[in-house]
């Protein structure tokens, strides 16, 4: 029952939940109020607290929400790329990711959608002009910073908030940056994504988001996703600049063996 969004086309908005009975209803009825034309596809990880029931029920009632339910507990990027998956199969045009609990205002998308009439990709930066940070204490927040300054260091890519999961995608570029081989999760799936589209030569623009910490339930943040993305910027980083003076030194070599 999708509409088109004007220069963007068919929308699906993306949203993985486990364990998000409590806030599964409240955001898909602010997007539903936000942006009547899109279409929510709800990825649930076979949650133990009913959330994927809730969400079958849901979608009986409204045409333009759907569910995609999932064996476990799998991980927020696998989720991603299997709802990437679905959205191919139903030729839209575009995908949004966001976050069941709140943290990521419906309201704001419209903002995102707009930015993409002009773009591949649509970063929602909390770390831009006009962007914010609510109830976060100092340590998220230097952390959050932190590692957003390194990753630029460290890529070369010229975006603040690499790490944020507030974003749109048009779908050539999904296609193209070969999703299904991205293995990493967390935060770093999605600073894989930004990463690989910018080396693709896709239009990577950031606009800024209020972003507001959960009110209900649990985070799913843990010290584990915070390593594995510092291990894997890191080992990136080193590999690019390593492939980089390989390239410049046996450039210089051919060049020099062709006089």
């Amino acid at each position: 029952m999708s509409e088109e969004y004007p220069g963007v086309g068919r929308v699906l908005v993306i949203v993985p939940t486990f364990n998000e009975v409590e806030n599964i209803a409240i955001i898909v009825g602010r997007v539903r109020a936000a942006v009547p034309e899109v279409d929510i596809l709800i990825a649930d990880d076979n949650s133990p607290d009913g959330t994927g029931a809730l969400a079958d029920r849901m979608a009986a009632e409204d045409g333009h929400i759907h569910v995609l339910h999932r064996a476990g507990k799998q991980g927020l990027g696998a989720a991603y790329v299997a709802g990437f998956g679905w959205a191919a199969d139903h030729d839209y045009d575009a995908v949004v990711e966001m976050d069941a609990d709140g943290s990521h205002a419906p309201e704001e998308l419209p903002t995102l959608l707009d930015a993409l009439g002009d773009a591949d990709v649509v970063l929602g930066s909390r770390w831009v002009q006009g962007g914010s940070v609510v109830n976060w204490p100092l340590h998220r927040l230097l952390l959050s910073r932190g590692g957003n300054l390194y990753t630029r260091m460290m890529l070369g890519i010229p975006v603040h908030d690499a790490t944020g999961g507030y974003r749109a995608y048009r779908m050539p570029v999904l296609q193209k940056i070969d999703v299904a081989a991205v293995a990493s999760q967390g935060y770093c799936f999605q600073v894989d994504l930004a990463w690989r589209a910018y080396q693709a030569g896709f239009r990577v623009v950031e606009v800024p988001i209020r972003f507001a910490e959960r009110e209900r339930g649990v985070s799913k943040m843990s010290s584990s996703i915070v390593r594995e993305a510092l291990w894997r910027v890191t080992v990136w980083g080193v590999r690019s600049r390593s492939e980089s003076v390989v390239r410049l030194f046996g450039g210089d070599r051919k060049s020099r063996a062709g006089r």
